[in-house]
């Protein structure tokens, strides 16, 4: 499946090394793989026993400070969840992607307190990318 947004790749990888330095953390290496549902809902079978959807999983693979992480993103997902939450594909891609970067960084959500701490730096860190640029239009 090809990158949604190949040619802008240089914007989203500045805006995730700067949200990991504002967190205290480097990114070393992060590979994502965009795919349908049907595959994430696989790894998600076989990986983390969930039989379910899921828009992201991330695998990662670092030691102390330094992100490493191999990042699956279901294109279908996320396409379903811009349509819902009435954002364009572009911002609700963003939001996953920076959802899977403060997982890594050590962020959870299992709790209702850990999803709104989750969700409010979801929304910090994509408006510091919709204030530096039109990347989320």
């Amino acid at each position: 499946m090809k990158p949604p947004f190949k040619k802008d790749e240089h914007i989203i990888r500045s805006w995730l090394q700067s949200i990991a330095a504002q967190e205290n953390k480097k990114i070393s290496e992060l590979t994502y793989v965009f795919c349908n549902d049907s595959y994430l809902l696989e790894l998600n079978r076989n990986y983390l026993n969930h039989d379910t959807y899921t828009d992201i999983i991330t695998f990662p693979y670092q030691e102390g400070d330094n992100i490493e992480s191999d990042i699956f993103i279901s294109v279908d997902r996320v396409t379903e969840n811009a349509a819902n939450f009435q954002v364009t594909f572009r911002h609700e891609l963003c939001r996953v992607i920076v959802h899977g970067l403060l997982h890594l960084i050590g962020y959870n959500d299992t709790t209702a307190e850990e999803s709104q701490l989750i969700r409010a730096k979801e929304n910090f860190y994509l408006d510091y990318l919709g204030s530096t640029s039109d990347f989320l239009k």
